[in-house]
């Protein structure tokens, strides 16, 4: 009976209601003595944003524009547009606090997306006030410079020729290999060969730049660099260049016949002058006929002593001397190899050296028995499975 009587003289307690200070009405008590209402009437959170925006976005590849010179993907309604919309009205947003940002569905025709914000900002002392609005992106069409330039059938801004002045091709067919391989040529627009080498097109100039890197790294070179005025903005003083890579190679090939200034043959130990070139990588393997000494010439030591060649790979005949008998006024006509026979040394070659067939695929070929002999030949285990020689679609 004692704690039911005193349970039922206990005080209850409950909050106490005020008048707001403007409308008059009941609310609980607050620092603004107001309604939501009232305080909504005197104080806009969001006034200074924008409740319109733009977005730009290019019609062929649909890529959108991010100032001043940059281009992304992003799907509609997409976390990526979220937040590139974001940044639109990013320094129109700082003075509040952003608590929710979702998209409204639009029509994917109607080229507008809308995005409610919910943002929230301290008021009076004490009171914080959250509001949530809409802002609405249009759409306008901006077509990007890649793809300007594929509509006006320029579709290049940087050129990387690669170069070397030699008669045979060895080289060349050994830096293609190179390029498969590691997928250095992934990102060109186009690719011409020339009767002295190959020509690479970039439509932008950091990717040039990869390859003459790439070049450098693979083989002894030097590269010489220009640039053409293609237009100018007298305006925004920006002008518009196209860039050209001059990339040589050295014109020394495998089986040549050179010889070393006679500084360069001291400082490698007192090798004979006369010499024959064994591969050409990133430097270049020489080996003295005479005791078998060999030494590499790097691509800095090759361009500051460059040394001569006297005698091409293709004015050497390989056979075997059973006899030996002196011939007076004998010439030889002149050889007419065509780019057919260059590469068939070339794999010659490689069958000869292993130090190359490790940078390079090499591929089997299903069709061709498996030959035994004493002459050097390509193992099956360094051969890969993956490329069939003959393709099905254009035999039917």
């Amino acid at each position: 009976m004692e704690s039911m009587e005193s349970q039922a003289l206990a005080p209850s307690l409950s909050q106490g209601l005020i008048a707001c200070c403007e409308c008059g009405h009941a609310i609980p008590p607050n620092p603004t003595n107001m309604c939501v209402g009232c305080v909504r009437s005197r104080v806009d959170i969001t006034e200074g944003i924008p409740k319109t925006a733009q977005l730009f976005q290019c019609k062929f590849c649909l890529r959108w524009h991010i100032p001043p010179t940059s281009w992304t993907h992003a799907e509609l309604e997409s976390k990526e547009l979220l937040a590139h919309c974001l940044k639109k009205i990013k320094a129109t947003i700082t003075k509040v606090r952003l608590v929710d940002a979702n998209f409204i569905w639009t029509e994917p025709h109607s080229k507008r997306t809308k995005v409610k914000l919910t943002v929230q900002r301290e008021v009076f002392t004490g009171a914080i006030l959250q509001q949530a609005f809409v802002v609405e992106f249009t759409h306008y069409n901006q077509i990007c410079d890649e793809c300007r330039r594929a509509e006006a059938k320029d579709y290049w801004r940087a050129c990387v020729q690669i170069r070397q002045k030699c008669d045979f091709k060895k080289t060349l067919f050994y830096l293609e290999q190179l390029l498969i391989k590691h997928g250095a040529h992934i990102n060109t627009t186009n690719i011409k060969p020339s009767p002295t080498g190959i020509d690479f097109f970039y439509a932008r100039l950091q990717d040039s730049r990869k390859l003459v890197d790439f070049v450098i790294d693979a083989l002894p070179c030097k590269y010489q660099y220009s640039q053409q005025l293609i237009s100018h903005d007298v305006q925004n003083n920006t002008f518009d260049y196209k860039h050209t890579f001059c990339v040589e190679l050295a014109p020394v090939t495998r089986d040549a016949l050179v010889i070393l200034p006679k500084k360069i043959a001291q400082s490698y130990g007192n090798m004979g002058q006369l010499l024959v070139c064994l591969r050409v990588t990133n430097v270049i393997s020489l080996i003295d006929p005479a005791n078998l000494q060999m030494n590499e010439v790097s691509s800095v030591v090759y361009w500051k002593h460059p040394f001569e060649i006297l005698c091409q790979p293709k004015h050497l005949i390989e056979f075997y001397v059973i006899d030996v008998e002196p011939i007076d006024n004998f010439k030889r006509g002149k050889d007419t190899a065509s780019v057919a026979n260059a590469f068939l040394g070339f794999m010659e070659d490689i069958e000869e050296d292993p130090a190359i067939r490790d940078k390079i695929n090499i591929y089997r070929d299903p069709t061709k028995p498996v030959e035994e002999g004493d002459h050097p030949t390509v193992s099956l285990a360094e051969m890969l499975e993956d490329l069939q020689i003959k393709d099905e679609e254009m035999q039917s």
